[in-house]
């Protein structure tokens, strides 16, 4: 009982950390990273479709893109959505493919989006303590049911909070190392 409430709750903070790895990889950093363009879908015949199954994504240097759908005829629904997310990109069209210029962030760009960083990592500390507290309700339902003891109860309790604590310091490390890249010049 107490072995399978562990792994659950280890399992969904764990995700909690691969979206917040996510989230983040798609915060623009002043560098090209593919990761920018992870969450714009491109309507392919009828269908929003992630940009990664429609074309390539290269950064062939650190301050462009370059987008090349396997389509011709997608160019300018690329264009359109590339336009749609708002990511302060400018694609250029040209020659079968897109190029997308990496302008350098401003400083007040760089200050919006460590808040953002802040905000993403702040929202998984949410997630993981919600893991904690519903395990601890797991816990305490199996304690009435004469599941567990109550030392087992009190183990568990002491087990969930490290777990907690151990997911929130590395959710602190990840902010810490985006807030440096996104505010390095």
């Amino acid at each position: 009982m107490l072995k399978e409430i562990y792994r659950d709750s280890d399992n969904r903070m764990n995700k909690t950390l691969e979206t917040l790895a996510r989230e983040l990889a798609g915060i623009r950093t002043g560098k090209a990273t593919t990761n920018i363009l992870d969450g714009i879908k491109v309507e392919y015949y009828g269908t929003p479709t992630p940009l990664k199954q429609v074309a390539s994504v290269t950064a062939p240097d650190p301050k462009m893109l370059v987008v090349q759908p396997w389509e011709k005829n997608l160019i300018p629904e690329i264009v359109k959505a590339i336009q749609k997310a708002d990511l302060g990109l400018n694609p250029i069209s040209e020659a079968g493919v897109i190029r997308l210029p990496i302008p350098p962030l401003t400083e007040e760009r760089r200050k919006e989006m460590v808040k953002l960083v802040k905000k993403f990592g702040e929202d998984a500390k949410v997630a993981v303590r919600n893991v904690r507290r519903d395990s601890i309700e797991a816990l305490k339902k199996a304690e009435k049911e004469g599941k567990i003891t109550e030392d087992e109860l009190h183990q568990g309790q002491k087990h969930l909070q490290d777990a907690t604590d151990s997911h929130i310091n590395k959710i602190d490390r990840m902010i810490d190392a985006k807030d440096a890249e996104v505010m390095e010049v």
